[in-house]
């Protein structure tokens, strides 16, 4: 089989082979170009070693020199360039102790972890696939080389890639490669929660999120997100749900786009459900507070993950206000938009559709017709330019201390109050207009 490379990456491999060594475009790369995507990154393997790579490029840097790598610089373009190597012992779970260089293409690749990423390509020599990594596209299946077993001990966040892999790709795993992500799912507590966070945002942000239920049902998700789990166990028997309170995140999470803060917002977004559920006497589920503790919930998980703080925010918010229910008038979307946030507004309207769109149809073309009032209301606001918070007003601070008012916490409260008035009646917000209302306020 042949295909097209970059230049530059056949430059890189001419290279060296015209010194008398052997070059492949490997891994990733491959799998991408044969199910004929672009790749983001083109790696190479190759049987010199690292100083000798550094010796035919002018411009390189040490990234991994201990493990073999150095990346070559063409013009502001980087690719890395791996010698061909042997891993030794994994005596923690994520790396090996040390790495033997080897001049064998074949030992290089039998250590990668699955067979549609251990396949290696020469523009002269054609395709390399000795472990069947072309058979397994076709038949869009994720199988480890050799012992899944063997693979998962030796770093086991290829448990968290396994499934990343088939929800990217919308691939099953392959029957024993499944079973040897439950039987070693445990191992995942070797791994960092930076680096099981990036499997996870991959997986969440690809076509099928909902391979998370691949993780469950291994029993992946109980190593670093329990509360999931919980979620998976918990029915709902109410009308307004037809699915556990774990399947509706699942079904929610195809609703929105293949945003991060988003993706995340719908799989916390009923976190906090078994906590709070309650069931009266007709048999029927309640889950009052749901989305408060849901938003503290949120905030918890998200930091054991090792998010970013913009990411925390963003996302417990959201989860804080993903029940909000405002009639589609311009006042209640007004004081909506303040409480939401004018910049998570629009999230926050994705997230409502996502929800219902994942719940049972009863009463859903009347939740579905406030929502497309609440989006035809927000727009008229928008377009009107209409405050909807403090930053809005037309007074500051500034303009009642000029008018005699004392700087502390009552201007704060007048304010607050102004705004308040200006979320009512939009009319309002003009400076010597609330000027006035500043001072009668203040006198009431």
């Amino acid at each position: 089989m042949k295909f097209e490379i970059p230049s530059k990456v056949e430059t890189i491999i001419h290279t060296l082979e015209a010194a008398g060594f052997e070059a492949y475009a490997v891994g990733g790369c491959v799998r991408d170009a044969l199910l004929g995507r672009t790749p983001n990154d083109w790696d190479i393997t190759t049987s010199a070693t690292p100083e000798q790579v550094k010796a035919l490029f002018h411009r390189t840097v040490d990234t991994g020199i201990a493990h073999g790598t150095v990346t070559v610089l063409l013009d502001k373009d980087g690719f890395e360039v791996t010698t061909y190597r042997v891993d030794g012992e994994y005596e923690d779970g994520r790396h090996p102790k040390e790495v033997t260089f080897t001049a064998s293409l074949e030992e290089d690749l039998k250590r990668r972890d699955f067979t549609i990423n251990a396949m290696a390509y020469n523009p002269k020599k054609g395709l390399v696939d000795l472990f069947g990594g072309q058979e397994d596209l076709e038949k869009k299946v994720i199988r480890c080389v050799g012992d899944p077993l063997e693979r998962f001990t030796e770093d086991a966040l290829r448990i968290m890639r396994a499934v990343r892999f088939s929800a990217q790709l919308g691939f099953s795993l392959e029957e024993n490669t499944r079973n040897g992500l439950a039987v070693l799912a445990p191992n995942l507590k070797h791994v960092s929660a930076e680096r099981i966070q990036v499997e996870l945002v991959k997986l969440l942000v690809s076509p099928h999120p909902d391979y998370l239920r691949i993780a469950y049902e291994a029993g992946v998700t109980r190593e670093f997100l329990l509360e999931f789990d919980r979620c998976m166990e918990t029915p709902q028997n109410t009308p307004y749900h037809c699915y556990n309170v774990g399947e509706h995140i699942l079904h929610s999470l195809l609703y929105v786009k293949e945003d991060k803060v988003l993706r995340l917002t719908m799989l916390l977004h009923d976190i906090a459900k078994p906590d709070v559920r309650t069931t009266d006497e007709n048999g029927r589920d309640h889950f009052k507070t749901h989305a408060v503790l849901g938003e503290k919930m949120a905030k918890k998980i998200l930091r054991r993950l090792k998010f970013d703080n913009d990411t925390i925010a963003k996302v417990s918010r959201l989860v804080r206000w993903h029940d909000l229910r405002p009639a589609p008038v311009p006042a209640d979307v007004r004081k909506a938009m303040n409480i939401i946030g004018e910049d998570l507004f629009p999230m926050w309207m994705e997230v409502q559709y996502a929800d219902n769109k994942a719940k049972s149809d009863y009463k859903g073309q009347e939740k579905a017709a406030r929502q497309a009032g609440v989006r035809k209301t927000w727009e008229e606001i928008v377009e009107k330019g209409q405050c909807v918070s403090l930053k809005g007003l037309a007074v500051t601070g500034s303009d009642l201390i000029a008018a005699g008012m004392k700087p502390g916490k009552e201007m704060g409260e007048v304010l607050h109050k102004l705004l308040e008035q200006v979320l009512e009646d939009p009319d309002l917000n003009e400076k010597e207009t609330l000027l006035k209302l500043a001072f009668s306020n203040r006198n009431r």
